[in-house]
């Protein structure tokens, strides 16, 4: 079976003038002759993305979307009408938002995070703003401190609300974030805490010591390109560490300290400097 929406490993069936024929089990889907790679043969596989042209028939392309079926993407609107909105989701045919699975109408030129699904009764892919319908935390599938991936939700009182594997609901608070961030932006974290009633903090970056040795390599990289001396130390401005190294001064802290005691840098009184 083709899975709609998704990529497939098919077998070219036959090579016509406007393209190739690739194996469904069937007639075959058609691979416009703009998308097939050079030196393509009948009898070789090829992995391709299958959707629905405009004209509601399957076709198979090598272009690749910024979503599948089931991602959760930030999707720019290019054309508005009175049935619902078309995102541009990197193919030549945009993908259809109707009005109803819209939360409050788009704009022509606005971005929006929607679910990709496959609309049950055209077998079409489409995409849905409104997206919560498909999450839950009433069975989870996540631990603490497992590493996960995060897409920035909504902004709260408390801080932002993140979708999980495309799965959960989880907090990333105000105090646990050390870089700019914006609805739609994907980063990997990990699970902090699992409260009652299966409510979830989670932070950016990765747990515990590693977490420390990859902002300890950062540091160790920015010496390398300042001639092995940077002027910040424990009692620089936290705003002008973050500014600098893109972290809290606590992980700075944290991570000059495991370095000095690997003997790979040394306090001065106006820095820290390389060790040769």
């Amino acid at each position: 079976m083709v899975k709609v929406g998704d990529y497939n490993e098919l077998k070219v069936l036959r090579a016509v003038d406007f393209g190739v024929y690739l194996d469904d089990g069937a007639e075959g889907i058609l691979l416009p002759k703009r998308f097939v790679p050079e030196g393509l043969e009948v009898g070789n596989t090829l992995n391709v993305f299958i959707y629905h042209d405009s004209e509601g028939r399957l076709v198979a392309t090598t272009q690749h979307p910024k979503g599948v079926v089931g991602d959760i993407v930030k999707l720019k609107a290019v054309t508005v009408t009175k049935l619902g909105a078309f995102l541009d989701w990197g193919l030549m045919k945009d993908i259809f938002v109707p009005k109803s699975k819209q939360l409050c109408g788009m704009r022509e030129g606005a971005e929006y995070l929607v679910k990709i699904y496959l609309d049950e009764q055209t077998g079409r892919v489409a995409a849905t703003e409104k997206i919560e319908p498909f999450l839950s935390n009433e069975a989870l599938t996540v631990k603490e401190k497992d590493v996960v991936d995060l897409i920035i939700y909504r902004r709260t009182d408390i801080g932002y609300l993140v979708i999980i594997n495309n799965k959960h609901t989880g907090v990333l608070h105000f105090n646990e974030i050390y870089q700019e961030i914006t609805t739609g932006d994907k980063l990997t974290g990990f699970i902090k805490t699992i409260r009652p009633e299966n409510k979830i903090d989670v932070v950016v970056g990765k747990p515990g010591y590693n977490r420390v040795e990859d902002e300890a390599s950062k540091i160790l990289r920015l010496l390398q390109e300042n001639n092995g001396y940077l002027p910040y130390h424990d009692k620089s401005d936290p705003d002008e560490i973050y500014s600098f190294f893109g972290i809290s001064k606590k992980a700075f802290k944290m991570a000059t300290g495991n370095l000095y005691k690997q003997k790979k840098i040394e306090f001065t009184k106006t820095g820290i400097r390389l060790v040769e």
